[in-house]
């Protein structure tokens, strides 16, 4: 199977769910590897509000300026976001899904926990981030290509 059948294929909302629940097998099949987090509880509690802020940061920018939220199919974007959280981060709604991910492993508190993680940094960035980007490229060439030198992908 081509690497290009993947793209665009896993919304990131179930991709999240499903990395939540590798997280958690990996946890639960090896406690052995499990450590303690002092304070575990704000911790990971405190990551995963700030990450379910900078989520919804993202949306809301998107609906203000009138553009569809459906990462399916970011060729129907109407408009190029560039203000609000945006200014700091491309990918606010992935960025804050990492961080609700980072929050469930400081719970978790086991290494195996964290493995998924980079699997789904990995596949977000491959499959989702750049056929957006392609996406976002075709559609506001320079003006997107500007954006894209003065924000970062990710934080």
């Amino acid at each position: 199977m081509p690497a290009q059948s993947l793209e665009l294929k896993v919304p990131p909302v179930a991709l999240v769910l499903i990395t939540a629940a590798l997280m958690w097998l990996g946890a639960w099949s090896v406690p052995r590897l499990g450590f303690h987090v002092p304070g575990r509880f704000y911790i990971a509690g405190g990551v995963a509000l700030v990450g379910a802020l900078v989520s919804i940061l993202g949306v809301v920018s998107f609906r203000r300026a009138k553009t569809t939220v459906n990462p399916m199919k970011p060729e129907s974007t109407s408009s190029l976001v560039v203000a609000g959280i945006y200014r700091v981060t491309r990918n606010p709604m992935y960025l804050g899904f990492l961080l609700i991910l980072l929050g469930w492993a400081a719970w978790l508190s086991n290494v195996l926990a964290l493995l998924p993680i980079a699997g789904y940094v990995f596949y977000m960035t491959v499959f989702q981030i750049r056929p957006e980007e392609r996406a976002l490229d075709a559609r506001f060439g320079p003006e997107f290509a500007a954006y894209k030198k003065q924000v970062r992908r990710w934080i």
